[in-house]
């Protein structure tokens, strides 16, 4: 990405983690700059060795690529700021629930925009961003915007805006989904006599191993896996029972299905 000026409107967690994996890849930091009406926000990203600024408008009128990484309600406000600078730049919003018409609307016709939904772990370069593409975002526009989220982790394309939501659902929320199972088997193991540190460790490590083995287990599904660690009339089969009967299957896919109906709703409240 050398050679290539990227402006970050908002200098939080996700702009940052970002600013980090693409120095980290190869971008040189003086090619970098960052937006934020917040002091404390800019000077830790002025920690990376980039350009910070408080003004939007000089921070985009130099720049090849916008990063819109800022909080929902504060989208339109910045965008019309900068509506007039903006012309054909390629604009790259990661603000969830701010839809490309709304976005178009207030940045001005010509301007080329991409949609992105990060998740958390973009902030350890080991997260999966799901990215819409608007018709007049050209093919070397999309490998900018890959480059650019590829830096945080891996990144797939969706071909219906609408998708957004269900990628929300499953990803952008589902770290805490993951956070939630780790934290119910800590606690299930001290109750049992473990201590917390080695009831850490044990869950951890092994959620760690079963991740790893749907990666490379690449001609066996999770369900496959699942079975054949399941043992008729062992351990792992009396614990299975148990989840079975509480219908866990059905509860994750309520769960989900409640993420989307709640981004949907979000963005009918934004727009």
């Amino acid at each position: 990405m050398s050679n290539m000026k990227i402006t970050f409107l908002g200098s939080g967690n996700i702009a940052r983690a970002i600013i980090k994996g693409l120095i980290a890849n190869g971008t040189p930091a003086t090619e970098i700059t960052a937006a934020d009406p917040m002091k404390s926000a800019l000077d830790e990203a002025g920690k990376l060795g980039i350009n910070v600024t408080m003004d939007n408008q000089s921070a985009t009128k130099d720049a090849d690529v916008i990063i819109i990484s800022v909080k929902p309600n504060v989208v339109t406000k910045i965008t019309k700021e900068i509506a007039s600078i903006v012309g054909e730049k390629l604009v790259i919003s990661v603000a969830a629930g701010i839809t490309s018409q709304l976005l178009q609307e207030s940045l001005g016709a010509k301007a080329h925009v991409i949609r992105c939904m990060p998740n958390t772990p973009a902030q350890i370069q080991s997260g999966i961003t799901g990215l819409f593409a608007t018709a007049v975002i050209s093919k070397t526009e999309q490998r900018i915007a890959e480059k650019i989220l590829g830096a945080v982790g891996k990144y797939v394309w969706v071909n219906e805006e609408a998708k957004l939501h269900a990628v929300t659902a499953v990803s952008g929320s589902g770290p805490a989904y993951f956070f939630y199972i780790i934290e119910a088997l800590q606690k299930a193991a001290t109750q049992l006599g473990l201590s917390e540190n080695l009831a850490k460790l044990l869950v951890i490590e092994t959620a760690i191993g079963a991740a790893k083995m749907t990666l490379t287990e690449t001609t066996k599904t999770a369900d496959t896996l699942r079975r054949e660690v399941t043992s008729p009339g062992g351990t792992t089969e009396a614990a299975i029972n148990i989840l079975e009967q509480g219908d866990l299957v059905g509860l994750l896919s309520r769960a989900v299905e409640s993420a989307n109906a709640r981004s949907i709703e979000l963005a009918r409240d934004i727009t």
